[in-house]
């Protein structure tokens, strides 16, 4: 029986060159392998690269592009010398907490494919498994990140944190209250870093041009994939041509005979807002997703699903999960199973866990109002319909499926309103 406690703690020796060089025709790309020294006693330190992969035992490296400028169709691709989350040096690792593994940077980069598109005002996302668990605007880092945990307490604990802004005292402290792998920020002032760093395994990583993340909206990257038998698919990384609500598309159905079937009521400005931040969200959800956003804060979050009717249903579900969650902790001080376990044990007045139950469902999981994003075209209207039941006004969603026109028809049934986007979100 191998000992799973050492294989967590264990960081791995890996076997990958120091320099990693890709041809594509007469371009060849160079990269260069990061690793970092670490150990708090000078005779014992080493330098050592990514703790392993996503598994103990699996290997891994993390390489920067140093060289190369890749341009295939009209397409630019991004140049060396614009590294994010691959260019992380010691002076950047500002605790190192637990020797960050692969996931912890892909969390952070999932994040930044949002992030990049936000706007420009403080927001935080928590990212577990390589989704975000809550996503919120605020008017301060510590507001945006209070919002985004509140969104979803549960997922939360063990997440990445990832900020588009400085960190400072007050969100440290509230970050401090939990359970974090990372946080990962443009900056760190005031006492923030000396807060954070009572939290001796949380990773502190201050990333470069993070606060200029929107800088990278326009700029593709190649994206791979390995198959099984060893080969790989390459593709151009996808832009979002969503930057703001003039870019929404009005939600419209034409039949060969000319008929016109379009929505009846536009988005509200609160709508307008809530939507553009739904599909800004989207671009860092794996599909099929659906997810929901009320005032600069998502509700719930539904990803990796294999139907759309069905990730809605579950995003559903996990509204209603972590409204009460959220209330029980708001109430007593702990989620809501916690509270059932206290009250089973007399720890807490009977007939508690009941209250904050009915709570959630009398404000639908916080759904009514809400702005629902989905990364495709919902197929046919039953997912409109699971969504018109929880209150939720406003949908966005690429359109051009077959069953537009129902679909259309269903929103203007329920006095809701939709725009398209023109352009899918699918994230594997």
């Amino acid at each position: 029986m191998p000992d799973l406690k050492s294989m967590y703690k264990t960081v791995m020796d890996d076997h990958f060159p120091e320099e990693m060089r890709i041809s594509l025709g007469s371009i060849t790309l160079s990269y260069r392998k990061r690793s970092w020294v670490m150990g708090d006693n000078p005779e014992e330190k080493v330098r050592k690269g990514l703790r392993y992969g996503e598994n103990p035992g699996q290997e891994a490296a993390l390489y920067e592009l140093v060289d190369g400028n890749l341009e295939l169709g009209g397409c630019s691709f991004i140049q060396p010398g614009n590294g994010l989350v691959s260019c992380l040096s010691e002076e950047g690792m500002l605790q190192f907490g637990k020797h960050p593994g692969k996931i912890n940077l892909t969390d952070i980069d999932s994040a930044l494919n949002a992030l990049r598109y936000f706007e420009e005002r403080p927001a935080a996302m928590i990212m577990k498994h390589n989704n975000p668990s809550g996503a919120s605007y605020g008017v301060s880092a510590a507001e945006a990140y209070d919002r985004a945990n509140a969104a979803d307490r549960l997922a939360a604990f063990g997440g990445a944190v990832v900020f588009n802004v400085g960190v400072d005292q007050e969100a440290a402290e509230l970050l401090g209250q939990n359970y974090l792998e990372v946080v990962a920020a443009p900056d760190f002032t005031g006492g923030a870093l000396d807060c954070l760093k009572t939290r001796k395994n949380l990773r502190v990583i201050k990333i470069e041009r993070l606060d200029r993340i929107r800088q990278y909206a326009d700029r593709r990257f190649l994206d791979f994939k390995s198959l099984l038998d060893g080969g790989l698919i390459v593709q151009q990384s996808p832009l979002n041509r969503v930057r703001g609500a003039e870019d929404f598309l009005p939600a419209e159905w034409r039949g060969k005979d000319g008929t016109l079937v379009k929505v009846e009521r536009g988005p509200t400005e609160q709508e307008k807002a809530d939507l553009l931040f739904a599909w800004q969200i989207e671009q860092g959800v794996t599909s099929n997703s659906v997810l929901f956003v009320k005032n600069g804060t998502s509700v719930a979050i539904g990803a990796g699903e294999q139907d759309r009717v069905g990730v809605a249903e579950i995003a559903i579900f996990k509204a209603y999960k972590k409204k009460a969650d959220d209330l029980s902790f708001r109430q007593f001080g702990c989620l809501f199973f916690e509270l059932e376990a206290r009250e089973k044990a007399g720890d807490a007045p009977r007939g508690s866990a009941a209250a904050v139950r009915r709570q959630a469902e009398e404000i639908k999981g916080g759904l009514i109002g809400s702005a629902a994003a989905s990364d495709a075209f919902f197929p046919k209207r039953d997912g409109i319909d699971a969504l018109a039941k929880q209150g939720v006004s406003a949908v966005i969603q690429p359109g051009g499926s077959l069953a537009d026109r129902e679909i259309i028809e269903a929103i203007n049934q329920e006095k809701m309103t939709m725009v398209f986007t023109g352009q899918r979100a699918f994230k594997h």
